[in-house]
């Protein structure tokens, strides 16, 4: 249990977002309220055990003021080693609030789904859970191009109870950059 709790960490120890503004249905329209992006990665494991991991995190927003950001975003996650295998899947809504494009405060509820198997010689043990998070944080935001922002913040997991999540912290940093804002 310790494995798996160790390996999520890994995934939403730092989580790197980043946000294009788009306009719809045309690309055209550069007023438009409507916000895409999110994270995706892949990490190699070397050494004992090796491994592999794919983390995707869409997310689509709606600008309600030029300041507040609500929407939906999503995470998944695929980890395959020599010892463990584990799907993790989450989706929820967020909001956002931006001050003066120098601070920003950031909210979301996610609920994971988890299906992980611990790989031994004799058996093979497999554990499924679902975990209710609600994170919220805040940060600071720096220009860094014309609509382009770099965000260094952390939330925090008011939902966390250290005896019954699979999390290994309630506490996530993060980094990120945004565009179109």
């Amino acid at each position: 249990m310790k494995k798996i709790s160790f390996i999520i960490a890994l995934l939403f120890t730092i989580t790197l977002k980043a946000q294009v503004g788009m306009s719809l249905p045309s690309y055209s329209n550069s007023n438009s309220k409507w916000i895409f992006g999110g994270y995706a990665g892949l990490n190699g494991l070397i050494g004992n055990g090796g491994g592999m991991t794919l983390h995707i995190s869409p997310r689509a927003g709606y600008k309600i003021t030029q300041d507040l950001i609500a929407g939906v975003d999503g995470t998944f996650s695929w980890n395959s080693s020599k010892y463990v295998s584990s799907t993790m899947l989450g989706i929820g809504p967020f909001v956002d609030y931006y001050f003066k494009r120098t601070f920003y405060a950031s909210t979301n509820l996610r609920q994971y789904f988890i299906n992980s198997k611990i790989k031994g010689v004799n058996n093979n043990h497999k554990y499924s859970n679902k975990e209710t998070a609600l994170n919220i944080g805040a940060g600071y935001m720096r220009r860094i191009g014309s609509n382009t922002y770099i965000q260094i913040g952390a939330t925090y997991n008011v939902l966390y109870d250290k005896d019954k999540s699979i999390f290994s912290s309630p506490f996530v940093p993060n980094i990120g950059i945004i565009f179109g804002l």
